[in-house]
């Protein structure tokens, strides 16, 4: 083997170098050369393994070498003629062409001086890898096609020509790399680049020949160093399922899903936001019997239950995205968010990297304009699986099971299959909406769609047999992270708002947010924070079971609710770790998202006939005549039964503040009656690690009980600031039942006593030094109401995502006439 190595060397002429280069021997700007992906590879090889990205040995043929094999066959001429009446719109006339343009190439024979000197590489590179289990002369490796007009910050180009993977032996690496050569005419590669403004004979094909990463023996999937969704730079998503990576980026599989925060993991953090279980029932393997390369097999099931990475390998990988991120950056000049696709291998557990490129969606989209879509209208949900862009179309259903029948997709139909691939993207930008069976954020449906701006459902397990084929739908992905496909054609709206120029207040403009899912892309709008974060909507939306439950389930008596519970919480052999995980994970979204503003977290505030909702609740909860006035707030955290539960609260917090290095989080306490009755609260916490004051650790106090006001003074000796719950302070105030239709005509935050209320309570918090803000609905309903909270010199308003954009302008107008 060695003398394969020096026999290669010993040959290395110009006119070799003109042919073919070793990956180590190029870098970014040599994509001219090699194209975007293998200059990519070298560019890593080159500059960042000394940072501990891994990327496997390989080379690539240069652009020149197909363009010699082009010209020296006389095949332009023929090719010109073959696209010289091409229609791309035409399926049945893209399909003609691209067939007759590869079938012209593969009938042509590649030079003998171009298959020495292949021959040569691939048995020295066989040579160079012959390590551990990869001792042979027929070294198994990933043949990929790389453009010279690829993976440029505006168009990705990927998928569109062919990858060929686990390839052994000289005669298996020239025919793939002349199957490559042929992929340059893809019917998907002919048609992006009409559809680009691409001239086909402007760009060529390099090869690059990889030794391959032994995934299939263990995971791979795809990352990218920003939001695939919303754009948010500050997260990392990383997607995960066993074997081979080509499922993961074909979306054949629904993967997992790592969701991590990157400015607090570079500081030696483990912010690891979100993980989402996929399903990850197939994998990709060696065919090792058969004859072809690879196959799909089915993966087991305690396999598919458990997630492919652990905590650790997920921020390697997440710490990797940003090292490659930031030196593509630097390189180009300019934020580069990147699109990497990684493997591992199952015989070291080592990690790689093997392909990265700019991502070309989100990074491309204008910063001072926020478009939002809104239902107006609703129906019943047909469908469910993962939102791709946060945009909503809609159309008549088309399903269409394979490729072979994408000619009777019609324009703006709603796709809808089990997956797609590459071969489907000249009808996937004439859809109004795509919706697929498999796949997830990262697959190529999702990618694609996001490119073209059309709303799609990825990862919906049955789209293809609830949906039919001529049925009118509206597809929703304007509601979060999950998407919608609901019956008929609903009303919705599109709004476009300017964000340049906007006016900086004295009053702070904070937001609240109650779904985490919305948090990265509510961070988009201009604000000072988020002054209301409510527990509630995760504990009832995410958790869904009574935290008491969770602590006493071998005790549950009932056993429906526990096998549900249960099933809930697989994973989690001891259950309360379920409710703390899952909160945390919440409470961490809305803290990334807005980091390092203040980020205002309110304590559990459910009533307990809403706690005795919850999955397991009933035997938890009193029966309460009023449940309004009853059980609620802090006089559940320090005494009774729900004590054990509130500590799983605050190791929430803590595990947010401390683990994930978030510390702007402020834990705020509701409906604390007395001071007595706060200081308490305030040892609870402090027993859980939670002591007030400590690492900078700040407390606030909802006003919202008349108690609250009258003595503000004293609850400013015990907390560090105030947040008036309107809503509770004029019921309160007013003496009335908010939730009453007989009295609901009387519930206005604008009575006078309500107003009275609120001035003496900015009064005495500022006379105490504590900040005071709102977090109650008036503010976002009422302008004159905020108005009225300016002029008391009230700290911060905190309002409903679709109100801070006019009551910040109207606030600007405010303190303009003081």
């Amino acid at each position: 083997m060695a003398q394969a190595t020096q026999q290669f060397q010993q040959t290395q002429s110009s006119k070799t170098h003109e042919l073919l280069m070793w990956f180590d021997e190029v870098g970014i700007d040599d994509v001219p050369l090699v194209g975007g992906k293998n200059a990519s590879l070298g560019e890593m090889i080159q500059q960042l393994s000394q940072k501990g990205i891994k990327v496997p040995a390989g080379f690539a043929t240069t652009a020149f070498a197909y363009r010699s094999f082009i010209q020296l066959a006389g095949l332009e001429p023929q090719l010109r003629e073959i696209f010289a009446d091409l229609d791309v719109e035409n399926v049945r006339s893209l399909r003609r062409a691209g067939q007759q343009a590869r079938t012209l190439i593969l009938n042509t024979p590649f030079p003998e001086d171009l298959k020495g000197v292949i021959t040569q590489a691939y048995l020295a590179l066989c040579d160079r890898c012959a390590t551990g289990p990869y001792l042979n002369d027929e070294l198994d490796v990933a043949v990929r096609s790389s453009a010279t007009a690829e993976d440029l910050p505006d168009a990705s180009f990927a998928g569109q020509q062919e990858t060929y993977l686990n390839v052994h032996g000289i005669h298996g690496v020239l025919e793939a790399c002349h199957k490559c050569f042929a992929s340059l005419f893809t019917d998907r590669a002919i048609s992006y680049r009409t559809t680009k403004g691409f001239d086909h004979f402007s760009i060529a094909l390099s090869v690059g020949v990889q030794q391959m990463v032994r995934s299939d023996l263990a995971t791979a999937g795809v990352m990218f160093s920003i939001d695939t969704e919303t754009g948010f730079k500050n997260a990392a998503l990383i997607t995960a399922a066993y074997g081979l990576g080509e499922n993961v980026v074909q979306g054949s599989v629904n993967p997992d899903e790592y969701l991590v925060f990157k400015p607090t993991l570079l500081k030696g953090c483990q912010p690891i936001l979100d993980k989402r279980l996929g399903s990850k029932e197939i994998k990709m393997v060696y065919d090792l019997e058969g004859s072809k390369l690879t196959k799909n097999v089915l993966v087991p099931e305690h396999d598919r239950q458990n997630f492919a990475l652990t905590n650790d390998e997920i921020l390697t990988l997440a710490r990797w995205a940003c090292i490659i991120e930031d030196h593509y950056s630097a390189v180009r000049g300019v934020d580069t968010p990147m699109d990497i696709e990684w493997a591992q291998d199952g015989h070291t557990g080592e990690l790689f990297i093997v392909q990265a490129r700019p991502e070309t969606v989100q990074s491309q989209k204008a910063e001072h304009l926020l478009t939002t879509y809104r239902l107006l209208d609703s129906d019943e949900v047909l469908v469910q699986g993962r939102a791709v862009g946060a945009r909503i179309g809609e159309g008549k259903v088309r399903v269409i099971a394979d490729a072979s029948q994408i000619g009777l997709f019609k324009p703006g139909e709603v796709l809808v299959t089990s997956r797609t691939d590459p071969d489907w993207e000249p009808i996937m930008k004439q859809a109004a909406a795509i919706v697929t069976d498999q796949g997830g954020r990262t697959c190529h449906a999702a990618i694609i769609a996001r490119e073209l701006g059309i709303p799609a459902i990825v990862g919906c397990n049955h789209a293809t047999t609830k949906l039919s084929t001529g049925q009118v739908v509206t597809v929703s992905c304007a509601e979060g992270e999950g998407g919608n496909v609901y019956a008929g054609q609903l009303s919705f709206e599109k709004q476009e708002t300017p964000l340049a120029d906007l006016p900086r207040t004295r009053t702070q403009i904070l937001m609240n947010i109650a779904n985490p899912e919305t948090a990265f892309g509510l961070a988009s709008i201009p604000c000072d924070g988020v002054g209301l974060a409510r527990l509630e909507f995760i504990i009832a939306n995410q958790i869904k079971v009574h935290p008491l439950a969770l602590i006493h389930f071998d005790q549950l008596e009932d056993p429906l609710v526990k096998d549900e519970i249960a099933t809930l919480t697989t994973h989690y052999p001891y259950k309360p770790d379920f409710f703390m995980d899952k909160l945390a994970h919440g409470i961490g979204t809305i803290a990334a998202a807005f980091y390092p503003k203040p980020v205002i977290v309110r304590m559990s505030d459910f009533k307990s006939n809403e706690y005795a909702n919850l999955l397991g609740g009933q035997p938890f909860e009193p029966h309460e005549e009023n449940p309004m006035l009853g059980w609620r707030g802090a006089s559940r955290y320090y005494e009774g039964s729900y004590r054990d539960a509130f500590e799983l609260e605050c190791r929430a917090i803590r595990r947010v503040r401390e683990d994930m290095g978030l510390t702007n989080v402020i834990p705020m306490i509701p409906f604390c009656r007395t001071p007595d009755e706060g200081q308490k609260v305030l040892e609870e916490m402090a027993r859980h690690g939670l002591q007030r004051g400590q690492d900078g650790l700040q407390v606030y106090v909802m006003c919202e009980v008349p108690t609250n006001v009258i003595l503000a003074d004293q609850f400013s000796d015990i907390f560090d600031g105030f947040s008036i719950g309107s809503n509770d302070l004029t019921q309160l105030t007013l003496g009335l039942d908010r939730d009453s239709s007989l009295v609901a005509r009387l519930f206005d935050e604008r009575n006078e006593a309500v107003k009275e209320m609120i001035r003496q309570v900015i009064a005495k918090a500022k006379a105490k030094g504590r900040k005071v803000g709102i977090c109650g609905q008036a503010p976002s309903d009422y302008p004159e109401f905020a108005q009225f909270l300016v002029e008391q010199g009230i700290d911060s308003l905190s309002l409903n995502a679709d109100s801070v954009l006019k009551t910040l302008l109207a606030v600007a107008e405010a303190e303009g006439h003081q």
